[in-house]
């Protein structure tokens, strides 16, 4: 059945989204959830070859900073929260959705992984949450919603998944300490961990399109999520409705996480 227009829950919340590369991202998902819940949306782009994709998207969800964010340039991380204390004075919800690793190292085996490529898998993908909450803390005045985007594959042996497993096994932890440190502050932590989707990150898995047939034909409600499955859950955990769940990993998946 169709999703009712939902009322405006999030009214002049404040919502930083990274991680988005075009309109088929997670990150967009949330990012108009939140837009079509009332929340003011900060969205950042990764350079200048992916601008033209995220600019439309910040014009159309009336984006009122939009920025360049590489997570492993510390000046732009800095430069990026400084706007938002600037122009906001606060922030409500972070979206981190910010995962990458080198090609060969994504599509071999985790024996055969090089020392760097792990490295920067950590860096960019796990570490860089913690870095981006380290800034928004002080700006959650009166507390907030923190999200990261994980995978099945953190968990359980996903083949192929290689190196991204555990990285994203320490971004789950990474979530769970997080949640534990910033809760005296007000403050939520979430690892979100959607099921297979058709996004520009997962084209570069090997043999994908297996993984989405299997999904399909596992999954108990017998359908693939969608960028919107995940943007409305991420958009009602940063509602009041949730403000006594932190801390753990919410599987968005159909269902497929529990069958064995």
């Amino acid at each position: 059945m169709p999703i009712e227009q939902p009322r405006l829950i999030l009214q002049g919340a404040k919502a930083l989204i990274t991680g988005i590369a075009n309109e088929n991202s997670i990150a967009y998902g949330c990012a108009k959830a939140f837009h079509e819940l009332g929340a003011q949306v900060a969205l950042t782009y990764a350079n200048e070859k992916t601008k033209p994709y995220v600019e439309p998207l910040a014009q159309a969800l009336d984006a009122e900073i939009f920025m360049p964010f590489d997570v492993t340039d510390e000046q732009q991380l800095e430069a990026l929260f400084e706007q938002i204390d600037a122009r906001w004075g606060r922030l409500d919800i972070l979206v981190h959705a910010v995962a990458w690793a080198p090609k060969a190292d994504l599509r071999g085996e985790l024996l055969r992984s090089s020392r760097e490529g792990f490295l920067s898998a950590m860096d960019i993908s796990c570490h860089s949450f913690v870095r981006m909450a380290r800034l928004a803390a002080p700006l959650m005045k009166d507390g907030g919603t923190m999200l990261t985007m994980s995978y099945y594959g953190a968990n359980k042996v996903v083949p192929n998944y290689s190196v991204m497993g555990p990285v994203k096994a320490a971004l789950e932890a990474c979530a769970r300490y997080l949640a534990f440190e910033l809760g005296p502050r007000d403050i939520r932590v979430h690892a979100i961990s959607p099921g297979p989707l058709k996004t520009r990150a997962a084209s570069g898995l090997r043999d994908f399109d297996l993984l989405l047939n299997e999904a399909v034909e596992r999954a108990p409600l017998g359908e693939l999520v969608d960028i919107m499955d995940v943007g409305y859950t991420c958009a009602f955990l940063a509602t009041p409705y949730a403000r006594r769940v932190s801390g753990s990993t919410l599987y968005i998946d159909g269902g497929l996480n529990i069958v064995a």
